[in-house]
Protein backbone atom coordinates (compact mmCIF):
# COMPACT_ATOMS: atom_id res chain seq x y z
CA UNK A 1 0.00 0.00 0.00
CA UNK A 2 1.38 3.51 -1.26
CA UNK A 3 1.64 6.02 1.18
CA UNK A 4 -0.96 8.53 -0.84
CA UNK A 5 -3.47 5.21 -0.48
CA UNK A 6 -3.19 4.89 3.33
CA UNK A 7 -3.80 8.43 3.76
CA UNK A 8 -6.70 8.33 1.67
CA UNK A 9 -8.11 5.08 2.97
CA UNK A 10 -7.57 6.97 6.87
CA UNK A 11 -9.31 9.98 5.92
CA UNK A 12 -12.26 8.11 4.26
CA UNK A 13 -12.62 6.26 7.51
CA UNK A 14 -12.28 9.15 9.62
CA UNK A 15 -14.60 11.28 7.62
CA UNK A 16 -17.22 7.97 7.74
CA UNK A 17 -16.97 7.96 11.76
CA UNK A 18 -17.59 12.02 11.81
CA UNK A 19 -20.87 10.82 9.22
CA UNK A 20 -22.04 7.87 11.60
CA UNK A 21 -21.36 10.39 14.70
CA UNK A 22 -23.37 13.00 12.78
CA UNK A 23 -26.22 10.75 12.14
CA UNK A 24 -26.75 9.43 15.28
CA UNK A 25 -27.76 13.32 16.57
CA UNK A 26 -30.22 13.12 13.52
CA UNK A 27 -28.92 16.98 12.58
CA UNK A 28 -30.43 18.00 9.30
CA UNK A 29 -28.16 17.66 6.39
CA UNK A 30 -29.32 21.44 5.77
CA UNK A 31 -28.16 22.62 8.91
CA UNK A 32 -24.92 21.53 8.64
CA UNK A 33 -24.56 23.28 5.32
CA UNK A 34 -25.41 26.56 6.49
CA UNK A 35 -22.72 25.65 9.50
CA UNK A 36 -20.34 25.21 6.24
CA UNK A 37 -21.43 28.79 5.48
CA UNK A 38 -21.55 30.28 8.67
CA UNK A 39 -17.80 28.77 8.69
CA UNK A 40 -16.87 30.55 5.25
CA UNK A 41 -17.55 33.92 6.50
CA UNK A 42 -15.67 33.88 9.65
CA UNK A 43 -12.45 32.88 7.41
CA UNK A 44 -13.85 35.92 5.31
CA UNK A 45 -13.86 37.86 8.15
CA UNK A 46 -10.25 36.70 8.96
CA UNK A 47 -9.26 37.56 5.14
CA UNK A 48 -11.30 41.17 5.76
CA UNK A 49 -9.51 42.04 8.76
CA UNK A 50 -5.90 41.36 8.25
CA UNK A 51 -3.18 43.81 7.71
CA UNK A 52 0.11 44.25 6.43
CA UNK A 53 1.95 43.61 10.12
CA UNK A 54 -0.09 40.15 10.65
CA UNK A 55 -1.70 39.17 7.09
CA UNK A 56 0.38 35.73 6.65
CA UNK A 57 -0.89 34.62 10.22
CA UNK A 58 -4.65 36.18 9.49
CA UNK A 59 -4.33 34.01 6.35
CA UNK A 60 -2.95 30.99 7.22
CA UNK A 61 -5.90 31.12 10.19
CA UNK A 62 -8.57 32.02 7.52
CA UNK A 63 -7.10 28.80 5.31
CA UNK A 64 -7.63 26.20 8.21
CA UNK A 65 -11.07 27.46 8.61
CA UNK A 66 -11.82 26.95 4.80
CA UNK A 67 -10.31 23.69 5.45
CA UNK A 68 -12.83 22.95 8.51
CA UNK A 69 -15.69 24.39 6.40
CA UNK A 70 -14.79 22.20 3.71
CA UNK A 71 -15.39 18.82 6.46
CA UNK A 72 -19.06 20.02 6.51
CA UNK A 73 -19.10 20.31 3.07
CA UNK A 74 -18.17 16.68 2.59
CA UNK A 75 -20.36 15.68 5.22
CA UNK A 76 -24.03 16.99 4.66
CA UNK A 77 -24.22 14.79 1.87
CA UNK A 78 -23.36 11.66 3.22
CA UNK A 79 -25.34 12.49 6.36
CA UNK A 80 -28.26 13.50 4.22
CA UNK A 81 -28.13 9.22 2.70
CA UNK A 82 -27.30 8.08 6.06
CA UNK A 83 -30.58 9.05 7.68
CA UNK A 84 -32.61 8.56 4.17
CA UNK A 85 -33.05 12.81 4.25
CA UNK A 86 -31.77 13.20 0.88
CA UNK A 87 -34.20 16.01 -1.19
CA UNK A 88 -34.45 18.09 -4.23
CA UNK A 89 -34.39 20.86 -1.86
CA UNK A 90 -31.43 19.99 0.44
CA UNK A 91 -29.34 19.73 -3.38
CA UNK A 92 -30.86 23.15 -4.43
CA UNK A 93 -29.77 24.38 -0.90
CA UNK A 94 -26.50 23.13 -0.73
CA UNK A 95 -25.59 24.48 -4.47
CA UNK A 96 -26.85 28.56 -3.20
CA UNK A 97 -25.02 28.10 0.41
CA UNK A 98 -21.95 27.07 -1.53
CA UNK A 99 -22.29 30.26 -4.12
CA UNK A 100 -22.54 32.65 -0.95
CA UNK A 101 -19.43 31.00 0.99
CA UNK A 102 -17.32 31.43 -2.36
CA UNK A 103 -18.47 34.94 -2.77
CA UNK A 104 -18.30 35.64 1.08
CA UNK A 105 -14.62 34.56 0.73
CA UNK A 106 -14.02 36.53 -2.14
CA UNK A 107 -15.51 39.56 -1.10
CA UNK A 108 -13.20 39.29 2.32
CA UNK A 109 -10.39 39.33 0.29
CA UNK A 110 -11.63 42.44 -1.89
CA UNK A 111 -11.60 43.62 1.47
CA UNK A 112 -8.28 42.45 2.50
CA UNK A 113 -6.69 44.59 -0.80
CA UNK A 114 -9.31 47.50 -0.40
CA UNK A 115 -7.96 48.25 2.94
CA UNK A 116 -4.36 48.16 1.83
CA UNK A 117 -4.90 50.75 -1.36
CA UNK A 118 -3.90 47.47 -3.92
CA UNK A 119 -6.50 48.74 -6.11
CA UNK A 120 -5.34 46.34 -8.77
CA UNK A 121 -5.94 43.14 -6.67
CA UNK A 122 -9.32 44.57 -5.77
CA UNK A 123 -10.41 44.62 -9.56
CA UNK A 124 -8.91 41.14 -9.82
CA UNK A 125 -10.44 39.51 -7.11
CA UNK A 126 -13.66 41.48 -8.08
CA UNK A 127 -13.16 39.88 -11.94
CA UNK A 128 -12.39 36.17 -9.92
CA UNK A 129 -15.62 36.18 -8.17
CA UNK A 130 -17.30 37.52 -10.93
CA UNK A 131 -16.01 34.55 -13.09
CA UNK A 132 -16.24 31.79 -10.22
CA UNK A 133 -20.35 32.58 -9.79
CA UNK A 134 -20.36 32.68 -13.67
CA UNK A 135 -18.71 28.70 -13.62
CA UNK A 136 -21.44 27.59 -11.25
CA UNK A 137 -24.34 29.45 -13.08
CA UNK A 138 -23.41 28.49 -16.79
CA UNK A 139 -23.65 25.00 -15.71
CA UNK A 140 -26.68 25.06 -13.63
CA UNK A 141 -28.08 27.25 -16.78
CA UNK A 142 -26.77 24.73 -19.47
CA UNK A 143 -27.99 21.98 -17.34
CA UNK A 144 -31.98 23.48 -17.65
CA UNK A 145 -31.37 23.35 -21.81
CA UNK A 146 -29.59 20.09 -22.48
CA UNK A 147 -29.00 17.61 -19.72
CA UNK A 148 -25.83 18.05 -18.53
CA UNK A 149 -22.58 20.36 -18.64
CA UNK A 150 -19.82 19.13 -16.57
CA UNK A 151 -16.96 20.30 -18.89
CA UNK A 152 -14.51 22.36 -17.28
CA UNK A 153 -11.55 21.86 -15.14
CA UNK A 154 -11.93 24.73 -12.28
CA UNK A 155 -15.16 23.28 -10.07
CA UNK A 156 -15.87 24.19 -6.68
CA UNK A 157 -13.30 21.50 -5.11
CA UNK A 158 -10.35 23.16 -7.58
CA UNK A 159 -11.10 26.68 -6.69
CA UNK A 160 -11.38 26.10 -3.19
CA UNK A 161 -8.26 24.43 -2.92
CA UNK A 162 -6.46 27.35 -5.04
CA UNK A 163 -7.64 29.87 -1.99
CA UNK A 164 -6.75 27.21 0.89
CA UNK A 165 -2.71 27.31 -0.93
CA UNK A 166 -2.92 30.66 -1.42
CA UNK A 167 -3.98 31.36 2.38
CA UNK A 168 -1.53 28.67 3.67
CA UNK A 169 1.08 29.98 1.61
CA UNK A 170 0.25 33.58 1.54
CA UNK A 171 4.03 34.23 3.60
CA UNK A 172 5.90 33.09 0.10
CA UNK A 173 3.27 35.31 -2.12
CA UNK A 174 1.40 32.14 -3.38
CA UNK A 175 -2.24 34.33 -2.59
CA UNK A 176 -1.81 36.12 -5.50
CA UNK A 177 -0.84 33.68 -8.17
CA UNK A 178 -3.52 31.81 -7.10
CA UNK A 179 -5.89 34.36 -7.90
CA UNK A 180 -4.45 34.54 -11.06
CA UNK A 181 -5.06 30.71 -11.25
CA UNK A 182 -8.29 31.18 -10.74
CA UNK A 183 -9.22 34.20 -13.46
CA UNK A 184 -7.56 32.13 -16.38
CA UNK A 185 -8.89 28.86 -15.85
CA UNK A 186 -12.20 29.88 -14.42
CA UNK A 187 -12.66 32.04 -17.16
CA UNK A 188 -11.59 29.14 -19.79
CA UNK A 189 -13.89 27.04 -17.83
CA UNK A 190 -17.01 29.39 -18.44
CA UNK A 191 -16.10 29.73 -22.46
CA UNK A 192 -15.60 25.75 -22.55
CA UNK A 193 -19.37 25.49 -21.12
CA UNK A 194 -20.53 28.22 -23.32
CA UNK A 195 -19.43 26.78 -26.41
CA UNK A 196 -19.94 22.90 -25.49
CA UNK A 197 -24.07 24.50 -24.87
CA UNK A 198 -23.97 26.09 -28.47
CA UNK A 199 -22.40 22.73 -30.07
CA UNK A 200 -25.02 20.73 -28.02
CA UNK A 201 -27.92 22.61 -28.82
CA UNK A 202 -26.90 23.23 -32.48
CA UNK A 203 -26.58 19.33 -32.58
CA UNK A 204 -30.17 18.47 -30.76
CA UNK A 205 -31.64 21.07 -33.61
CA UNK A 206 -30.28 19.50 -36.53
CA UNK A 207 -31.69 16.34 -35.18
CA UNK A 208 -34.98 17.50 -34.58
CA UNK A 209 -34.65 19.02 -38.13
CA UNK A 210 -33.67 15.56 -39.97
CA UNK A 211 -36.93 14.06 -38.07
Amino acid sequence: MTWTSAFGKGSGWLLQKIVNGLALTRISPNALTFIGLVINIIAACFFGFARPNNANRMFLYAGLIIIGAGVFDMVDGRVARKTNQVSVFGAFFDSVMDRYSDVAIFFGLLIYYARGNRLFYVGLVAFVMTACVMVSYTRARAEALIGTCKVGFMERPERIVCVILGALCNRWGVMAPALWVLALFATLTVIHRIRYTYVETERRKLIAQAK
